[in-house]
């Protein structure tokens, strides 16, 4: 699947401007892979102009929506279900912020699921070059009573 999701409200169960990547460029179920992109801006709500950019902090909600894109690609593409970010393991991010006018690209691989907890393996790029990456876990129960 290639570029043909735009509206990331119909696969997110968030609505902006709480939404902080931009697109769905790619989903491998072979792989358990999916590719997303966000370009900063300042109309991002994370944008701070003092750092005229966003905390590289945030680069690990940028990770888990893109793990949510997964899980809706791996749900048949079906409505968006509600998901519980646990933790990341090991965030490591060289850089001091994501910076305004740069687009980074975000891939999430799905390394473990029991069907409830997943964990997958999250990097962010500039370019060629690796900015950031971790292994985030995520809790999505069977049914939004639990």
């Amino acid at each position: 699947m290639n570029n043909l999701v735009k509206n990331l409200e119909d696969i997110l169960p968030h609505s902006h401007p709480m939404i902080l990547i931009d697109k769905l460029i790619e989903a491998d179920a072979q792989n358990n892979l999916v590719k997303c992109s966000v370009t900063v801006s300042e109309d991002k709500i994370l944008y701070d102009k003092n750092i005229e950019g966003i905390c590289a902090l945030a680069g690990i909600e940028f990770m888990a929506q893109s793990a949510g894109c997964y899980m809706w690609f791996k749900n048949n593409m079906q409505k968006p279900k509600i998901g519980y970010l646990l933790g990341s393991r090991a965030y490591r991010c060289n850089l001091e912020k994501f910076e305004l006018g740069k687009t980074y690209i975000i891939t999430a691989q799905q390394v473990f699921n029991d069907n409830e907890l997943v964990s997958f393996d999250c990097f962010i790029y500039n370019g060629n070059e690796e900015c950031a990456r971790a292994t985030i876990n995520v809790y999505q129960p069977k049914s939004a009573q639990a």
